[in-house]
């Protein structure tokens, strides 16, 4: 039965590894060339240092998958609001894991102060994430034409976002009770 949990450092081997095939072979991602292990490990580190989440995905002790969020923008004002990402390996897609992942990502994200997730998704025909965004409450927002230049075409960028809970109704800090 797959398993979520906190990520460590020895999984960044196989993290690394799924997103070079996205990298390679997808147009969720914008990258060119698969960032290496020790680019993952400081992306992994940024992130942790911040508080967030970074999950794993595991399936008979075999990492399949992985999830985690940053700041939107790296300035300290949107320290409230994160960018996730979500990545499964080559053919474990369809089986609502991405939906389990993205799931548990959102309520550590919550738990963590964030009070809004932005997703940055590639390509508009990549329908898959799309719809698992849009199945777990995510709204669009907006289409960004032509972004990205990646397998020799033009590639949009879809805007999508989801209040986390108290949102923008209460300060930071402040729970409602």
């Amino acid at each position: 039965m797959p398993m979520i949990r906190p990520s460590s450092e020895d999984d960044m081997l196989a993290v690394t590894a799924i997103y070079a095939h996205h990298v390679r072979h997808g147009s969720g991602s914008f990258e060119i060339e698969p960032p290496s292990l020790q680019d993952m490990l400081a992306r992994r580190a940024e992130v942790l240092g911040r508080g967030l989440p970074w999950l794993v995905l595991e399936d008979s002790g075999k990492v399949i998958g992985y999830a985690y969020c940053n700041w939107f923008r790296p300035r300290p004002a949107y320290r409230f609001a994160a960018e996730n990402s979500i990545y499964l390996a080559d053919g474990v897609q369809g089986l609502g894991l991405g939906r389990a992942l993205l799931s548990e990502l959102l309520a550590r994200a919550e738990q963590a102060g964030m009070r809004k997730m932005i997703a940055v998704i590639g390509d508009t025909a990549n329908s898959s994430s799309i719809g698992l965004h849009l199945s777990l409450g995510f709204t669009h927002i907006g289409t960004l034409v032509a972004t990205g230049w990646k397998f020799g075409r033009w590639l949009d960028t879809v805007l999508m976002e989801k209040k986390l809970g108290w949102g923008d109704q209460l300060p930071p800090g402040n729970t409602g009770v």
